[in-house]
């Protein structure tokens, strides 16, 4: 993907940190079957935490179903939000 010049790549969560690793810091990493803490898994296999996918190296998150099937969307939202927040690095 890097040699045909793309900017990032889709990846599980779990291949985040080998994608960051060979794409550098600028590039894109996508990480679909991202769950909050507690959520079902549903049919994700190779799911994870927002903090546990970007501390892997996620740039982007995907975290559909968590969110639109909540009761409250708007808080499920606010929660992954703050998942994320407390994972970002201090500086």
């Amino acid at each position: 993907a890097i040699d045909a010049g793309v900017d990032g790549v889709v990846a599980s969560p779990h291949e985040a940190e080998l994608a960051r690793r060979l794409g550098g810091p600028n590039f894109l990493v996508v990480t679909p079957g991202v769950r909050p803490m507690g959520a079902a898994l549903d049919d994700q296999a190779r799911a994870a935490t927002p903090g546990q996918a970007l501390t892997a190296g996620a740039s982007h998150l995907v975290c559909g179903r968590p969110i639109t099937a909540a009761p409250d969307p708007r808080a499920a939202a606010l929660a992954v939000i703050a998942e994320m927040a407390a994972a970002a690095p201090r500086g």
